[in-house]
């Protein structure tokens, strides 16, 4: 094994600024394991970091991206959580372990305010990394960290859905197919909004019902639709992935008493709207930023035990890193993966 391997950088804001950086391998201290870095999944949130439009300051030169899968190839003393050989994946909110959520100061989060796991070797605290699901490629299991474990917090964790209720998905994004995924695992109602026929049709391919699948660009007031679908109740959890003046459509959607999960915010940083409907309806918006490390292997179980797979859109080489982040601000059917090691 070569003492030498290849990392993504930037020595400022900018996609455009990344470069592929030779450096020293590292070599993991006390508490920390040394992982060869198979594969890289990309959120929408490492395009923000990195076009600075998060206000967060990192120091550079800067490695993007936090969700990362491996195998350990050496542990430092006192980790009694892996072993040489175990399948590893990597958490994005680090030392948040379980209860409230954690400040970033103390709690900071990978590829954000700290160095992120775009490399092909990473040494990080033991404590900062989960077991992958047996079920699962090492490519597939790079796509948890972020987009599966904030759905899960969202649809399992905080409002655990049931097969009385009604849950809406937005889009068609890493977060979203989770979410619709975990819903329906759960044997909730699902339904899901898109502005594509080929989308629609991958949907439906995902097990989704055909007339619980909203198109957009044909039915603009989708919020009367889900009326309509719900007999007038409305949906009882709603994944809220656009932000911005979409929060008031999920308002007119959401049911007396019903759940908000806000999580994105693909349209806006700001939303601007009256509080008589969220205090009329009673509605709880709950802000969802991933989750602790114990949630994280809740989640792991459960996909293990439905089968879930991964919706992966596209998976690129170690080499083609710029072209990656490229696609995954296109709109891609679920995550775009950048394939590290065999």
């Amino acid at each position: 094994m070569s003492d030498l391997m290849e990392r993504w950088e930037t020595p400022g804001f900018g996609v455009s600024n990344l470069k592929k950086v030779t450096h020293s391998r590292p070599v993991p201290g006390y508490g920390e394991i040394l992982i060869r870095v198979e594969a890289v999944s990309l959120n929408y949130r490492d395009t923000e970091v990195l076009e600075s439009r998060m206000y967060l300051e990192p120091e550079f030169p800067f490695t993007p991206a936090s969700d990362m899968s491996g195998t350990v190839i050496e542990t430092g003393e006192g980790v009694t959580r892996f072993a040489v050989g175990d399948q590893a994946v990597s958490m994005c909110i680090t030392n948040w372990v379980d209860g409230e959520a954690l400040d970033w100061s103390v709690a900071p989060p990978l590829g954000g305010t700290i160095p992120g796991i775009l490399a092909q070797y990473v040494v990080l605290p033991a404590d900062w990394c989960v077991h992958a699901p047996k079920s699962l490629t090492a490519i597939e299991a790079s796509t948890l960290p972020i987009a599966a474990l904030t759905a899960w917090m969202a649809v399992c964790e905080l409002a655990p859905s049931r097969s009385d209720q009604t849950v809406l998905i937005q889009g068609t994004g890493g977060v979203s197919l989770f979410a619709a995924q975990f819903g329906l695992a759960a044997g909730a109602n699902v339904i899901v909004t898109t502005s594509s026929d080929q989308k629609a049709e991958q949907l439906r391919k995902l097990g989704i019902k055909a007339d619980n699948i909203i198109d957009r660009s044909i039915t603009p007031d989708w919020p009367a639709a889900v009326m309509e679908l719900t007999d007038g109740r409305g949906a009882d959890n709603i994944v809220e992935v656009v932000g911005g003046e979409n929060i008031r459509k999920s308002l007119d959607a959401v049911r007396q008493g019903g759940r908000i999960a806000l999580i994105g915010f693909m349209e806006s940083y700001d939303m601007s709207m009256s509080i008589l409907p969220v205090l009329g309806k009673r509605v709880t918006i709950e802000g969802i930023s991933v989750g602790p490390r114990r949630a994280m292997e809740d989640m792991i179980r459960a996909i293990d035990r439905h089968y879930i797979k991964p919706v992966i859109d596209r998976v690129y080489d170690f080499n083609d890193v710029p072209a990656a982040f490229q696609h995954l601000n296109s709109g891609p059917f679920g995550k775009v993966v950048i394939k590290v090691a065999s």
